[in-house]
């Protein structure tokens, strides 16, 4: 299988046109459709399929693009590492963050490097914990943020000085608004919105003194922006973490904490025997002197 004929298959995708890409492409669209059905044999599935205005994809061919494009981000990552100037320290930083407001010091530190490096550059990839380590694993990461329980056991890690807690958001006019804090009893019987990661936290439940079939959750999450939304339509209450929703005087949504408090420690990981760029060691390195001093 070769790189070249995955980039043809991507634009394929992308244009879902054979003739369309062999243009994008540069190359006759018989060559194109020589490649791929090359492809196809080669693989011994069905990628594509082909009708008279639009080519879609298969569901082999779904999974081809996901790992041609993990092939293609990481052939682009390990190009840059190589080409690094030794004189001028530069390249591309890959980080994949669970939501945080520990991602805040990750801000700083790269703003403190941004005077004497300008040239670094620094790619985010939002997701929950399994898909992060999941690309952290793949190579296509250098580092992950990530917030308890997740498992970090298989990675180096860095303890963060931050310690993020779990409340409730809800709107102001809510019920619940009134609080200044929440308790177990106080979500028995209200619409709750949670985490898929906050469904497999024992400590939660232990919180909560209820199961997850005894609570009424009428929706779950990866990430908290899109919630916040069916929160500020009045759908229910979302259990998640502080300082990721606006919730100024403009806003239309308040955030309470949880009593007792349900604290979670952040990490910075890694894979051990990384061998990182330039640019990422320096990260690193900062990092840890600021969260030392």
């Amino acid at each position: 299988m070769e790189f070249r004929v995955l980039s043809y298959f991507l634009t394929v995708a992308k244009e879902e046109n054979i003739s369309k890409a062999a243009e994008v492409l540069h190359i006759t669209q018989p060559t194109l459709s020589r490649q791929l059905s090359e492809l196809e044999e080669e693989l011994g599935v069905q990628l594509l399929k082909r009708g008279k205005r639009k080519t879609t994809l298969t569901d082999a061919g779904f999974l081809l693009r996901k790992r041609a494009e993990e092939i293609t981000s990481l052939t682009e990552k390990t190009k840059q590492e190589f080409i690094q100037s030794d004189a001028i320290i530069d390249g591309d930083i890959y980080i994949g963050c669970a939501e945080t407001n520990a991602m805040r010091r990750l801000s700083l530190t790269a703003k403190t490097l941004q005077s004497d490096y300008p040239h670094i550059r620094y790619h985010l990839f939002s997701a929950k914990a399994d898909d992060v380590t999941e690309r952290l694993d793949k190579g296509l990461l250098d580092f992950g943020l990530l917030i308890e329980p997740a498992n970090i056991r298989k990675y180096h890690s860095l303890e963060l000085p931050d310690t993020d807690f779990l409340g409730l958001l809800m709107r102001k006019d809510s019920p619940l608004s009134c609080k200044t804090q929440i308790t177990p009893y106080d979500l028995y019987d209200v619409p709750l919105l949670i985490s898929q990661q906050a469904l497999t936290t024992h400590e939660l439940y232990h919180w909560l003194q209820k199961e997850q079939e005894e609570l009424n959750i009428i929706s779950t999450y990866n990430l908290i922006f899109n919630a916040s939304l069916m929160v500020e339509a009045g759908l229910g209450y979302a259990l998640c973490l502080d300082k990721l929703v606006h919730t100024g005087p403009d806003s239309l949504l308040c955030f309470r904490p949880l009593q007792p408090q349900l604290p979670a420690r952040v990490y910075l990981i890694w894979k051990k025997q990384q061998l990182f760029s330039k640019a990422a060691n320096i990260f690193l390195d900062t990092l840890q002197k600021e969260c030392t001093s």
